[in-house]
């Protein structure tokens, strides 16, 4: 384990380079800022998945955001997106069970040991994406533990997921799709 200088833990809050920043039982997980393609596939994504989430009564979140084990300070992880019941919400995040967890892969993340976490906290869903190839894994629960899907169904928003050319993710809905 690094023992990390109080410098520069201020340093990366006087930047703001810690949003992303995490608390893992206590141990702090310090997270790159991501890359542009990152960048650019989390936001067309939350363009087109936040209005679906409104009409659904779930809250969006976007950026940096804390999904937090209720009642634990030390506890949480950030993910790129989240969407959860309102009422879930509070001064510091979001307090447990999201219904969906959208994970962007960066090269060296920890994106797939997070996953015994989500499904401790009882989230629902979690949406893992790799931007260069666009290819998109859906995981949710199954005896403790979170597994792939059998399909590439997004339950909480009723989006269909499929990589096409170009590389392009297609989501579909009822009434609508889009290409990011």
């Amino acid at each position: 384990m690094l023992d990390v200088p109080q410098a520069l833990l201020e340093e990366r809050r006087r930047t703001d380079h810690d949003k992303a920043d995490e608390m893992w039982e206590g141990v702090l997980h310090m997270v790159p800022p991501p890359s542009g393609a990152h960048q650019r596939l989390g936001s067309d994504l939350y363009v087109v998945l936040a209005p679906l989430a409104q009409a659904r009564g779930l809250t969006a979140w976007y950026d940096g955001t804390g999904l937090f084990r209720p009642g634990v300070e030390d506890d949480y992880r950030v993910p790129d997106q989240l969407f959860a019941d309102p009422g879930l919400s509070s001064a510091r995040g979001v307090e447990g069970p999201a219904a969906l967890v959208v994970e962007i892969l960066s090269p060296g993340d920890e994106t797939y040991e997070k996953l015994g976490w989500y499904a401790a906290l009882g989230v629902a869903e979690v949406l893992v994406v790799q931007p260069e190839s666009r290819t998109a894994e859906l995981f949710v629960p199954h005896g403790g533990r979170m597994q792939p899907a059998d399909e590439a169904f997004i339950e909480a928003l009723q989006v269909r997921l499929e990589t096409i050319a170009g590389p392009r993710l297609r989501l579909t809905w009822e009434g609508g799709s889009a290409e990011v």
